[in-house]
């Protein structure tokens, strides 16, 4: 039971709970970014290029062995597909550049609100008398 309790108490804190949404959101921010990589951005780049499409290119290493007859392949082709590196490079670039911009807007936010509220009241310095009684009861605690 108590560790039922303990895990309870672990995942109702308000950082946990933080960071699922953020992990929820952030999960559905990459499927838009995503979108908008292969959806908008690569056709827009294909066509400022020729049609090049990046994620087609690839370096064979060994060539696929088909069966003559049957058109079976019996031992698949090997390759390093550095045209799906390039695609994932320029996804994470266009999703950091993207929260970049989220961020930089917030703190803005934050900023104009912060200068919008008034500063917090200075404290002031306690008087003679309070100054005077609380000398008084440390000395009163330290006689006991």
């Amino acid at each position: 039971m108590a560790f039922l309790k303990e895990f309870k108490e672990f995942a109702m804190r308000g950082n946990v709970i933080d960071m699922a949404v953020g992990v929820v959101i952030g999960a559905a921010f990459g499927k838009i970014v995503s979108s908008l990589v292969n959806d908008i951005i690569m056709p827009v780049v294909g066509v400022a290029t020729g049609g090049l499409n990046f994620t087609d290119y690839k370096l064979v290493l060994q060539q696929a062995v088909i069966d003559g007859k049957s058109g079976d392949i019996i031992t698949p082709e090997v390759s390093m597909n550095w045209g799906s590196w390039v695609q994932t490079v320029v996804d994470f670039l266009i999703v950091a550049f993207c929260i970049f911009v989220a961020v930089k807007a917030i703190n803005k936010l934050k900023r104009e609100k912060a200068a919008k509220e008034p500063a917090a009241p200075a404290v002031p310095e306690p008087t003679k008398e309070e100054v005077l009684l609380t000398e008084i009861r440390d000395l009163l605690k330290d006689r006991k």
